[in-house]
């Protein structure tokens, strides 16, 4: 098939790849405008342009896909598919109805739970057992399209959203590759959504990753997993925040001030919350690097302190 791929982070170059290491011809890549990263504020090409440049494919940086001139550009590359992998721009239905076959999603949840923009971290924080990735028919709604294609892989109690985005995203380029073996035969047993089991993941945000110690050790452990690597779980020790990027729930009860420190152990430290207690292992304190919760409280004399 000829396909138009359109992703922008880390999350969709392995369907990238995939497709590029695959039977199938990708003609063209489209991806976010370069944006300022780094201390220097340089602009810098995405992960996915970055690697359609290493295989010299043509790259499209629109602004939106709104305007007639960019849309007629989609129209002249005649696709059978456009897949589309965390693009960030909005696709109108004009283009939706370009190619061929239409164009497909590869979404990291189990649609119909967790439709929107922080699925992986979402599913974490509330405990879920069990995420995966589906492949769906993309319409003009927010994630509402009809599946075509769903994998599922738990989530284990060691999983941050970093492991689990790695986990995903390899399962994503699989199941991309899948869905296009057979793609005529999985559009005509399509599965529409059933709107009452919607969920929506809403966008992170840093301010959401500030703890709270009057809520529950198990509540806060998801925390701490879901916001790693960002916006990282912090609290303040001293009126400096304290990023907090790994940590677990020990079995014990104690009428202290949820946020006092309880004990200072080698393998962490040890913080009263609203139920039980969340032992810190990993902390970075403000203008540091990350470092083992015991080593920062060997300086400090923190027991018996309290964490805000």
């Amino acid at each position: 098939m000829k396909i138009i791929f359109a992703g922008t982070p880390d999350f969709s170059v392995a369907p990238l790849q995939a497709l590029l290491d695959s039977e199938h011809d990708v003609i063209a890549v489209y991806t976010q405008p370069d944006r300022p990263a780094g201390r220097g504020r340089k602009l810098t090409a995405s992960p996915v342009k970055q690697l359609a440049l290493e295989h010299d494919l043509p790259v499209y940086q629109p602004l939106s896909l709104r305007d007639e001139a960019a849309q007629a550009e989609v129209a002249a590359l005649n696709a059978d598919v456009m897949v589309v992998v965390a693009y960030g721009l909005i696709l109108p239905k004009a283009v939706l109805e370009m190619p061929k076959l239409g164009c497909l999603n590869i979404h990291a949840s189990l649609l119909p739970r967790w439709r929107g923009a922080a699925p992986i971290q979402r599913s974490i924080q509330s405990g879920d057992a069990e995420t995966g990735i589906t492949i769906m028919q993309m319409d003009v709604g927010l994630d509402t399209g009809d599946m075509l294609y769903k994998i599922a892989t738990p989530i284990s109690a060691d999983d941050s959203s970093q492991t689990l985005h790695d986990r995903l995203m390899d399962m994503g380029a699989q199941a991309i590759i899948d869905t296009l073996a057979d793609l005529p035969n999985l559009q005509k047993k399509a599965e529409g959504q059933d709107e009452s089991l919607v969920t929506y993941a809403e966008k992170l945000s840093k301010a959401e990753a500030e703890i709270d110690w009057t809520k529950p050790a198990s509540e806060l452990q998801r925390a701490v997993q879901a916001y790693n690597p960002w916006p990282v779980a912090f609290c303040n020790f001293q009126d400096k925040p304290l990023r907090i990027w790994s940590s677990r729930v020990i079995e014990a009860s104690t009428d202290a001030t949820p946020g006092t420190v309880l004990a200072v152990e080698k393998d962490g430290v040890q913080v009263q919350t609203g139920d039980g207690v969340l032992c810190l292992t990993q902390v970075q304190p403000a203008g540091k690097k990350a470092m083992a919760a015991y080593d920062f409280a060997q300086a400090r004399q923190l027991q018996g302190q309290l964490l805000q």
